[in-house]
Formats: structure tokens, sequence, C-alpha cells
């Protein structure tokens, strides 16, 4: 089964940028798709971006799209996050997971899920 941690998360000022990484173990990390969520205090947990196992196609939720990448590097079994222009509403503990059915923006779509690694940005 694969494990899946993550880590980058901290404080930065408004307008700053950040990058998280999502290492994951085991075989086969280019056959899954994956994606990265947030939640907020007091929130759900909400899609931020998926991407496909070979890293060709991407997709975003709108509120990040423009600002945030997604990327990764199969031989090093990780998945990015590269946020830019960081607002104070992007303020959320971050999770990877194994996205196991394409497009969809849904939690219960996803698996494997890390331990979640804490973004906080100020005004």
């Amino acid at each position: 089964q694969v494990q899946l941690v993550e880590s980058g998360g901290g404080l930065v000022q408004a307008g700053g940028s950040l990058r998280l990484s999502c290492a994951a173990s085991g075989r086969s990390f280019s056959s899954y798709n994956m994606g990265w969520f947030r939640q907020a205090p007091g929130k759900e947990r909400e899609f931020a971006a998926g991407i496909s196992g070979s890293g060709i196609s991407t997709y975003y939720t709108d509120s990040v799209k423009g600002r945030f990448t997604i990327s990764r590097d199969n031989a090093k079994n990780t998945v990015y996050l590269q946020m830019n222009s960081l607002k104070p509403e992007d303020t959320a503990v971050y999770y990877c997971a194994i996205n196991r059915r394409w497009l969809s923006r849904n939690e219960v779509d996803f698996g494997s899920w890390g331990q979640g690694t804490q973004v906080t940005v100020s005004s």
C-alpha cells in the first residue's frame, strides 16, 4: 500500500510563495493519478489540484488556477504543489492523496491520504 508524506508547509506573508512536496513509498508511483486537497479551519476539505500519472495532464479548482502549479517527479516518487501569490484565504492544512477517478474533485474518490502540512498566510 502506498504511503504519502507531505512537507514544505509554513508561515508566509501574503503575496509570497511556498512549494509543498508529497513523497510516496511503494512501487508503480507513475501509475497513480494524484491530487492535493486543503482544509481551512472550520471548513470542509476541498480539492485544489490534480495531476495524471504521467504528469502531462492537470486540473485545478478555480480559486487557485493561475497561482498554483501541480507537478511530479516520478523518478523521485514525489508530487509537488507550487503556490505563488498566496492569500490569507489559502491558509489551511494541505493534503495529498491518490486520485482514483480522474477529474473528480470529490474526496471520496481519493485515498491513501497523507497526514497533511500546515500552510499559514499572514496579511
